[in-house]
């Protein structure tokens, strides 16, 4: 058994054989660009070389980490969405009544309410609280860093530092300053390595491991992936994640301007938000790319599937499953008759045969549809998976010839933010601050 990719059902509505035969075109060309680039170290998510310096800075950590009943993170976009995915996959109890094991509670917003519940309900002395940012200079998690670490001076004096963990770039950045300053427990975010690629890293794993995760299993999975790509030759026409890629870019080719991410493995429904971060903030560049959709069944059949199936043509499908999932409680045999087809049923027969149903109205529909099916739900699984989307999302990006490794709106929308709270050095941001706010405000009372 393995993880599989379903291409029955993908060259559907207005993609046709010839898409599907032009697919490899590029691959020769960009299988060369691939060894470069690794060769380079500009892909390390995909080279995976930081692996063994990981896992000496994992056990250097772990059994101090370990102590505490809580983990505070502090970060942003791809610095938390991959750890709150991989959290809710795989330490789902946290979420549950009665937990009382290890938790990791994320600060991902600069939500003042939501930050003050969170510092008032932990207790300092219990909690050990990590802080991630590859530049060390993302603003809205340096500014979390620093009411936190008055928060933890005010209740532990001088013994804050042993409490304090920063994830950033080895050798430049505000947070590294800091660490050396008051020697800080540290771990690398390695060069080249983007946030929104670094969840198989220390910034996702470190939460990973602190909650019993088996963190060496989702590497283990991605690298499975990842190996016939960095292999001396890559093949690259016959790696499903340039299969992905080729149809990804087919797509948009023929007018298809959303991807559906639609997740039929409950648990792993978060990991929706990583790949749409993942897509959109790689994809979205010069007028281009396709808007990534997340959605979890069987709830969003109940709401977004009708524009799905019934609304504008102009979208496409990664439908996800998983042929081990829990079967949980069987329905019992007195049913009322109207139900009787139900009896003797596991309730995880309803999940399977909602899939289905979803995945027939869909393609019915004439929605193009690549079926991702895993072989279960582990850890390795979801690391395979990871992998296989990240990479296929760096081809998708080069079969359209921009970058996928940057995000420069996303850097604009920052200098702007820098600007107006009175950063210096921002001439141009000054110039379009104030314009932007000297147009006369044209308001309705609702």
């Amino acid at each position: 058994m393995a993880n599989l990719l379903e291409w029955s059902r993908a060259y559907g509505g207005r993609l046709n054989a010839d898409d599907k035969n032009q697919r490899f075109a590029k691959a020769d060309s960009l299988a060369q660009r691939l060894s470069a680039e690794v060769s380079a170290g500009k892909l390390p998510f995909l080279s995976m070389g930081y692996r063994a310096r990981l896992e000496a800075d994992m056990q250097a950590q772990l059994a101090h980490v370990k102590t505490f009943k809580h983990m505070l993170l502090l970060g942003i976009g791809g610095s938390a969405l991959g750890c709150r995915a991989i959290q809710r996959a795989f330490a789902p109890s946290q979420d549950l009544p009665g937990h009382n094991g290890p938790s990791v509670w994320v600060a991902d917003n600069v939500c003042a309410e939501q930050f003050e519940a969170l510092l008032g309900r932990l207790s300092p002395k219990d909690t050990i609280v990590v802080c991630i940012s590859k530049s060390g200079g993302t603003i809205e998690t340096i500014s979390q860093y620093f009411l936190v670490k008055d928060w933890l001076k005010n209740a532990l004096g001088d013994a804050w530092k042993h409490q304090m963990i920063v994830v950033t770039d080895i050798a430049k950045g505000y947070l590294r300053e800091e660490a050396q300053s008051y020697d800080l427990a540290s771990m690398e975010v390695p060069d080249n390595l983007g946030g929104r690629y670094s969840a198989l890293s220390a910034v996702g794993l470190l939460p990973a491991a602190y909650l019993g995760i088996d963190w060496q299993a989702l590497l283990d999975g991605a690298a499975s992936v990842a190996a016939p790509l960095t292999a001396p030759a890559p093949r690259l026409a016959e790696h499903p994640s340039f299969a992905l890629a080729a149809w990804a870019h087919a797509l948009m080719c023929k007018g298809y301007s959303q991807l559906i991410y639609f997740c039929y493995i409950p648990q792993w429904a978060t990991y929706g938000p990583w790949f749409a971060q993942l897509w959109a903030e790689s994809l979205g560049k010069n007028g281009q790319g396709s808007q990534p959709i997340a959605a979890t069944g069987v709830t969003d059949q109940h709401s977004i599937n009708q524009m799905f199936l019934d609304g504008q043509r102009d979208k496409g499908c990664l439908f996800l499953t998983s042929r081990k999932q829990a079967q949980g409680r069987s329905f019992g045999q007195d049913l009322p008759e109207k139900w009787s087809w139900l009896r003797g049923k596991k309730f995880g027969s309803l999940l399977e045969a909602e899939a289905l149903g979803t995945r027939m109205a869909l393609c019915k529909s004439q929605v193009p549809l690549v079926h991702i099916d895993t072989e279960d739900c582990s850890e390795r699984s979801a690391g395979a998976m990871m992998m296989l989307l990240e990479a296929a999302t760096v081809f998708t990006g080069w079969l359209m010839e921009i970058n996928p490794l940057d995000q420069p709106a996303v850097e604009l929308g920052k200098r702007l933010a820098n600007t107006k709270l009175g950063a210096a050095g921002y001439t141009q941001e000054e110039q379009d601050l104030r314009s932007f706010l000297e147009l006369p405000r044209d308001e309705q009372v609702f």
